[in-house]
Order: structure tokens, then sequence, then C-alpha cells
């Protein structure tokens, strides 16, 4: 790679993160204003589940529709566009809203949402070759713990100083202010294009059937890891600040930082991943270590950490066990984007990374929902989050498990060869 096309790519990647730190921001904010909120429309648990449920009601078709149409249209247009959707669901919250203007407008920004990860990885993964995907994936993916962990409390004095409504409204500014630089500093990436070296552009010609990909047990493994791992990221975006209050019986100015503590954990785990993972496939240690047991055993180390919350005492135990769990399991998205990566084809990454970024937020669907009926349901709130995340716990524990059972990308590899090769000869 030459100097400027290197200066080119980070500075590519340095876009892309502070869009995910914006995409998590729009995400988190409805979590630190869930009590204000519920106060000011006078809505009990179930139906603020069910707005935090909203957000992920079209983020899995529009992942999957936005991922195709990057397969054809350049991701410079694609991001912009997206960005200006997010600001535009955000300024309606400036007045005085009710409960179905809030779900509506979270739905919309569910949809603009919906592709970020798989289109920004997309983008990144034209300026680096596979082997030098891992750390670009994860400063991109963590950019949206950073984005939770710095926004969080932000957003939180925002409230305290100005209403929840106003939280809202700074989040769709930072979101005109990112289209504007992205039109002016952004590129298209060239590794999967005409301006690609022959061999790369002889492969970029190369597919897969998608009934081959989608069935792939390394790919199933790392969605039912990812499913897991979104559940319990649902739960942070829309619960956690509830917990703390509700739950806890902490005061409304001590969540900001609170909050942004799990947030903080994901960004460890996740840089840490990435380079743990880069630095192991650099020295030869097989994909299927450095990345598929790695990630399982985040999601399953987290997974047993909410398991146990139920059953320990004192608030500092709880929020340090809550921590772990929301914290850990961020690896995997690091993590299962690159394993897509290694093994999708060029030409329909971007439709594989879309649809495993649906399959992982149908957890998004249900998880919020469920939280809210559980506690409503539950004696006291603190009974109904020690089951909900509970749950959240175990299903975290399968997902690992699965993940570091069978996620092998070099066997993968060795399957699509031998697919790969009939379909290249009849075109």
């Amino acid at each position: 790679m030459r100097a400027d096309d290197r200066n080119r790519a980070w500075i590519v990647v340095a876009l892309l993160f502070i869009f995910m730190v914006i995409n998590f921001a729009d995400k988190a904010v409805i979590g630190i204003a869930a009590v204000p909120i519920m106060q000011e429309l006078e809505i009990g648990p179930r139906q603020f589940g069910l707005v935090g449920s909203s957000f992920f009601l079209l983020f899995a078709v529009s992942s999957v529709a936005t991922g195709f149409l990057v397969n054809r249209v350049q991701t410079r247009w694609v991001l912009p566009a997206m960005g200006f959707i997010w600001a535009l669901t955000q300024f309606p919250m400036i007045g005085s809203v009710g409960l179905e203007t809030l779900v509506a407008c979270r739905i919309a920004l569910g949809a603009g949402e919906g592709p970020t990860t798989p289109v920004a990885l997309h983008s990144a993964y034209k300026w680096f070759p596979n082997e030098l995907r891992t750390l670009p994936t994860a400063i991109i993916v963590q950019g949206g713990a950073i984005g939770v962990m710095v926004a969080l409390p932000l957003l939180n004095w925002i409230i305290m100083r100005w209403t929840w409504h106003w939280a809202f409204g700074s989040l769709g500014l930072a979101g005109i202010v990112w289209c504007a630089l992205w039109l002016v500093f952004g590129r298209e990436g060239s590794l999967d294009d005409g301006g690609a070296k022959a061999k790369d552009a002889a492969q970029s010609c190369l597919r897969v059937g998608y009934a081959h990909l989608l069935l792939s047990p390394t790919i199933l493994a790392c969605w039912a890891a990812s499913f897991g791992a979104n559940w319990a990221l649902s739960l942070a975006l829309s619960w956690q600040g509830a917990y703390l209050i509700k739950g806890l019986g902490l005061a409304q100015s001590s969540i900001g930082f609170l909050g942004a503590l799990a947030a903080g954990g994901s960004a460890v785990a996740m840089l840490a991943t990435g380079w743990y993972s880069q630095r192991l496939l650099s020295r030869g240690v097989s994909s299927r270590v450095a990345r598929g047991i790695l990630g399982g055993s985040s999601v399953a180390l987290g997974g047993a950490a909410l398991a146990m919350l139920p059953y320990v005492p004192g608030v500092p135990v709880k929020i340090a066990l809550t921590t772990l769990g929301l914290a850990l399991p961020s690896a995997i998205y690091v993590i299962s984007n690159a394993v897509v990566g290694e093994i999708a084809p060029a030409v329909q990454r971007g439709a594989l990374l879309a649809i495993g970024t649906a399959v992982a937020s149908s957890g998004g669907l249900l998880a919020p929902y469920i939280m809210g009926s559980v506690i409503e349901s539950a004696t006291t709130p603190l009974d109904g989050f020690n089951t909900g995340f509970f749950m959240c716990g175990v299903i975290m524990l399968v997902g690992g498990a699965i993940a570091m059972a069978l996620v092998n990308p070099e066997r993968e590899a060795k399957r699509r060869s031998t697919r790969l090769q009939p379909l290249a000869a009849s075109t």
C-alpha cells in the first residue's frame, strides 16, 4: 500500500469511527432518558420495552436491503444518506411528543441505522487486505462503545440541564456535521474494483451460492454468538439507566458515569481482542483459535457473569457483574465480521455482513420488550431485572459455546475453493 493510500485509508477509518460513535449515541440516548421519558409520557415498563424494541423493527430489513445495495452503489454515497436519515429522526424529539411519535421516530431511526456496521466495515475493507483487517475492524466497531462511554455522561448532563428532548436534538446536529465532513474527506477504496491487482480483480469476480454461505457452520456459529451479544447490547441501550435507578435505587445524576462503565469495558474488550487476534494470526495461529475460540469465549464469559446476577448481594457486586456481562460479548462483533470478511467473496461480502447484522438484530427486537414484560410482572423491579438479565446470560452462554465449537474459517476456505471454480468457469 502506498503512503498516500495508507494515509487516506486511516482517514476513512477515523471518519467511520466517528460515524459509529454517533450511531451508538443515537441508540443509547433512549436508555439514559428512560426514567424521565416514562414519567413524562406516563407509560409503564412494558410500553417502554415496546419503544426499545421498535428501534429494531425495520433494522433487519434495512440491513439486508442496504447490504445488497452497496454491492452496486459506492459506500461513499450510501453512508452520508444514512447519516442524514439519523439526523432527521432526532429533531422531532425537541418538541413535545407522545408515545406514538416516539415509537415512529425510533422505527425510522432503526431503519436508517440498521446497515451501519456492515456498510462501514464494507467501506473500510476496500482499503485493507484480509491480513490487515482485524485492527481497523476493532477500531470501527469499538467506536460504538466509545460513543456510549463518551456520550452517556454528556447526554445525561444535557438531560439534567435542559431535559431529555435536547439530548435527542444534539444528536441530530452531530449527524449533520458528520455528513458534511464525510462529503469533504470520505473516499472509496480500490481493493475490490478495477484498480486492484489482477489477482484480486479475478477473485472479486468469483461468487459462491448464497445457500452455501448461509448454511456454513462457521457463519451460523458467528451469528449465534452475535445474537446473544446483541440481546445484551439492546438491554444495555434500553434498560441500563432504568436498572440503575429503579432496580438499584441510584439517582439520575449518577447514572451517566456508571452507564459508561460497560461501554468503556466494551471498548477495551474490542480493541484488546482485535489486537490479540491479529497478533495470533501474524504468528501463524489458526483463525479457528485466533478468531473462533477467542470470540466465542468472550460471549460465554459475559453470559456467565449475567447468569450469576440474581445470586449475588450488594449494589457494587451487581454493578461489576452487569458491567462485565454487557462489555465482554462486544468482542464478538470484531471477530464475526472479520470471519465473514475472510471467507466471503468480495462481491458478496457486503450482503453477507448485512444479513449477519439482521440475524443478530433480531435479538434486539425481542430483548427490550421481554425485559419490560418481565419487570412489569415481577414482585419488585429488581426481581424483574434479575430475571431478565439471567435469561440474557443463558442465551449468551449457548451462543458462545456454539461459536467456540463450530467457527472454523480454514475449513470453510477449503469448502469454498471447491465451489468457486465451477462458478468462475461458468461466467
